[in-house]
């Protein structure tokens, strides 16, 4: 048997409060909830996508601030393997014992910090930094992402408050440490054949330059 933290004893009646209001929900809401809690880490990679592209128009240093988006979010990722592994907290349907809408993860598929929580609060404070309306827009997904991992009983809200504080804390510090070096990145990466990925096609010639110059 694997040594594992009883997380009940932090927040398992507020756990068990959700759960049972999850079960007494409408059918409707519950499918919403559970589709966006299993696939909506896919609006986050869709936010990159569009904030690259916007980023390419304008300039250089802007595109190798969006481009560094999903490798912070990477990042965030094995920091908060890494917490899981040293915590080991088991999941609270194993503990608590419920019915939950999403299937019990086996043992040793620890709970804290939550995966999808720091994924969701990384992406949202990285794309922050590349355009405040759609970092706006992924701090709610974020949010929704965080209540709806404890809706469908895979989390205590501690998992996913520690996964947002997580995911927040390695996009803010990584990203201001890139700002730093995003114009020396930007003149280098520009005569390599990255180019395309760091300027519109039309602005190719300027973002040579820019990059070539000084």
């Amino acid at each position: 048997m694997i040594l594992a933290f009883d997380g009940s004893s932090i927040d398992g009646s507020a756990y068990s409060d959700v759960v049972g209001l999850a079960r007494s929900a409408p059918v409707w809401l519950d499918d919403a909830v559970s589709a966006w809690s299993t696939y909506g880490l896919g609006v986050f990679a869709v936010l990159m996508v569009l904030g690259w592209w916007r980023a390419r128009r304008a300039g250089a240093a802007h595109a190798v601030t969006a481009l560094a988006v999903p490798v912070v979010v990477v990042v965030a990722y094995v920091v908060d393997a890494g917490l899981k592994l040293l915590l080991r907290e088991d999941r609270p349907c194993q503990s608590l014992h419920v019915s939950t809408l999403e299937a019990c993860p086996a043992p040793g598929d620890w709970s804290f910090p939550s995966n999808h929580a720091t994924i969701a609060a990384a992406s949202a404070v990285a794309l922050l930094f590349v355009s405040r309306r759609l970092g706006a827009v992924a701090v709610v997904a974020a949010a929704a992402m965080a209540g709806s991992r404890v809706w469908v009983g895979a989390h205590y809200p501690h998992d996913v408050v520690a996964g947002l504080v997580v995911g927040s804390l390695v996009a803010l510090l990584s990203m201001r440490v890139l700002r730093g070096w995003s114009q020396a990145l930007a003149r280098r990466l520009t005569v390599t054949r990255l180019r395309p990925l760091l300027a519109a096609p039309s602005e190719g010639a300027t973002a040579v330059t820019a990059g070539t110059a000084g």
